[in-house]
């Protein structure tokens, strides 16, 4: 297999599926043997999601707004790892944001502490 290059600012949004009205997502990587599913997702201002938990190790990587979950504002910068089966959120975002969200097994989610 070769390395494979995407330029996100080509790439079209679309209404993400599983989340609610208005919010549109990018997708990069679908999952598999390969690679993590990985996509920017993009929530207009005001949105809100219910706690929930994975299956997988959850990795969130703020790239503009921010997003608000359990009493913490995350803005723009922000990288947060959620490890498999911890419930998370409530989220919700005042100003809205987008967000790379990558879902991954936990020994691909190895980071340097």
């Amino acid at each position: 297999m070769n390395a494979v290059s995407i330029n996100t600012n080509e790439a079209k949004w679309q209404q993400a599926q599983g989340y609610s009205s208005g919010t549109e997502e990018k997708i990069l990587s679908v999952g598999g043997s390969v690679a993590p599913r990985v996509t920017m997702l993009r929530f207009p201002p005001g949105w809100e999601m219910e706690a929930h938990s994975h299956l997988f190790t959850e990795l969130h990587y703020v790239l503009e707004g921010q997003l608000e979950s359990e009493g913490n504002v995350y803005p723009a910068g922000t990288f947060r790892i959620i490890p498999k089966h911890v419930e998370h959120g409530p989220f919700s975002s005042s100003t809205g944001a987008v967000v790379l969200v990558i879902w991954c097994s936990l020994a691909e989610a190895n980071v340097h502490e």
